[in-house]
């Protein structure tokens, strides 16, 4: 069975969200961060650099969110991709983790980049439900944690992004994100 590890309050929600939308079976080790469960030899032969998430799933072990998410829609997914369609999911889980986030979450760039980011999401989910048009896919998941995360941590007001207020709302009401990030909360 595929193992995830994890700590309190750590991004391996996000898997676990996502692990919940393709009902694939999961144990989830809860690692104790505090007491630096993460630096013992038996976590560091799974992750080297001592970070979660991290995964398990047969000879396979992996790190890093967007790596994990990517490797679980290739191997789970229930839709074959293009080439191009996979670029395309990729771009927005590498987006999410390396422009959203940062964005967003660092306060010395928030005032910049929030309308920077959020403006041209807003105008995405003002056309179509989801990143990719009517279906809940990985870039959902990698995209919308990172803003379902906004007004749980940071009480911003996101009133000039309607539809983005809208999209988090959706992906916050969707039964996988309850049993992980929102059970969390």
């Amino acid at each position: 069975m595929l193992k995830l590890y994890g700590g309190a309050r750590s991004r391996a929600s996000i898997v676990q969200w996502y692990l919940e939308e393709l009902a694939v079976p999961y144990e989830f080790v809860m690692l104790d961060m505090q007491a630096g469960e993460h630096r013992q030899p038996d976590f560091l032969a799974i992750n080297p650099i001592g970070k979660v998430p991290a995964i398990a799933d047969g000879d396979l072990q992996l790190w890093e969110s967007g790596a994990i998410l990517l490797y679980l829609a290739d191997k789970y997914g229930k839709s074959t991709l293009s080439p191009e369609e996979h670029a395309i999911l990729a771009q927005w889980v590498l987006f999410a983790n390396a422009t959203l986030g940062p964005g967003i979450f660092l306060e010395a760039n928030r005032e910049r980049e929030t309308p920077r980011l959020l403006t041209p999401l807003n105008d995405i989910f003002e056309r179509q439900p989801f990143l990719l048009g009517d279906e809940f896919t990985v870039a959902d998941v990698a995209v919308g944690s990172i803003l379902a995360y906004i007004p749980i941590m940071l009480k911003l007001d996101l009133s000039a992004y309607p539809s983005v207020l809208k999209y988090i709302k959706q992906v916050s009401e969707r039964p996988a994100f309850q049993k992980s990030i929102g059970g969390r909360a």
